[in-house]
């Protein structure tokens, strides 16, 4: 591993999407506040919700939430996706940057880019809500390795995607409905009993439920196995994503 090397790359995504902060910070910035206004507080204060908890509070870490997943995914898996069609990428494999090196690069930009959007709306919520994390080492673990995780997951639909539209529909088919069905903007008990399994299988349900535990201090799943999983998912993407590098698949035309 060469510092020098992996920084370069890592620069040059992090100057990408600075490139146009419109589309890739703005846009984010805007939206998280429409979610914050209309959820939380217009339909928040006709909510009765659960005791010494208001629903602002409950529902602004799944927002965050969203934002860190849609940012580290969109920059990974366009950035590589691009480097794909313009031939670039055979370039960085013909260098001495080594695989491990390439996609450390990506991930460090995906994660810049989540880290300063999730930034501008912790910032604007703070005008709105108790914002302070109520377990600050929890509250990093996940934003991390929420971050990491869905760079790499970019970078295999990066990988696996021949069209433009192709990179929009794990986002918009899947990662979207998750979402919404993780438990972003209600409890868990709020449910019918009989569709808990769905929410319970749904990994972005740990995701959302371990920030909001490190934000509000409340939670309806094992933590620990939450951390565990999420943290296995990211060595084994890892894993898989240098592997895929190494056999040079769609990367060798």
């Amino acid at each position: 591993m060469n510092i020098i090397r992996l920084s370069a790359v890592a620069k040059r995504e992090v100057q990408r999407f600075m490139r146009i902060p419109v589309q890739t910070i703005l846009a984010p910035l805007i939206s998280a506040a429409l979610y914050i206004l209309v959820f939380g507080i217009i339909l928040g204060n006709r909510i009765n919700f659960l005791e010494n908890i208001n629903y602002i509070d409950f529902v602004f870490p799944g927002i965050l939430m969203m934002q860190l997943i849609f940012g580290s995914y969109s920059q990974s898996a366009f950035s590589l996706f691009f480097h794909r069609s313009t031939k670039t990428i055979t370039e960085m494999l013909t260098s001495p940057l080594s695989y491990s090196e390439i996609v450390l690069g990506y991930i460090i930009g995906a994660t810049a880019r989540a880290l300063i959007v999730s930034s501008g709306v912790y910032a604007i919520a703070i005008i709105f809500t108790d914002a302070t994390p109520a377990n600050i080492p929890f509250f990093i673990f996940y934003v991390l390795v929420v971050s990491v995780l869905f760079a790499l997951l970019g970078l295999l639909i990066g990988l696996w995607a021949e069209k433009m539209e192709q990179l929009n529909m794990l986002q918009t088919f899947v990662l979207t409905p998750l979402i919404y069905v993780g438990g972003v903007f209600n409890s868990i008990d709020m449910l019918p009993e009989n569709i808990h399994w769905l929410v319970k299988i749904n990994p972005i349900f740990y995701m959302v439920d371990g920030i909001r535990y490190s934000m509000i201090g409340y939670s309806e799943s094992n933590l620990l196995s939450g951390a565990f999983f999420l943290t296995g998912s990211a060595v084994i993407l890892f894993a898989l994503v240098i592997y895929l590098f190494k056999i040079g698949w769609k990367l060798r035309s």
